[in-house]
């Protein structure tokens, strides 16, 4: 299993707004093979920020690439440059080989 997630740095008094964006959105991630589970994570809130997690389990990390190149991919990020506002920078990915499972 691999584990892909986004890290993202949401505006002061935007968390609503960007999960809005996410509930709204046409992901198309049950078409791709290999896809498990998503889940859209709310962590801290700093004073110039709050942290947000999109995290997506696949069968394997060969599903998640295949994923990023997919015509799916590109259809569930189209409207991403509209969101910029939302989030301080830009998100942060990072990807976990899954080594243990209860």
């Amino acid at each position: 299993m691999f584990i892909a997630m986004n890290r993202f740095q949401v505006a002061p008094g935007r968390g609503k707004d960007f999960e809005r964006v996410w509930e709204e959105r046409d992901t198309h991630l049950n078409e791709v093979p290999g896809f498990v589970e998503f889940h859209l994570l709310k962590g801290p809130e700093e004073e110039d920020h709050t942290l947000y997690s999109s995290h997506t389990v696949w069968a394997s990390r060969d599903h998640f690439e295949d994923w990023t190149k997919s015509e799916a991919f590109r259809k569930a990020h189209r409207d991403a440059g509209n969101n910029k506002g939302l989030y301080l920078g830009h998100p942060k990915f990072e990807g976990f080989e899954v080594v243990q499972k209860l």
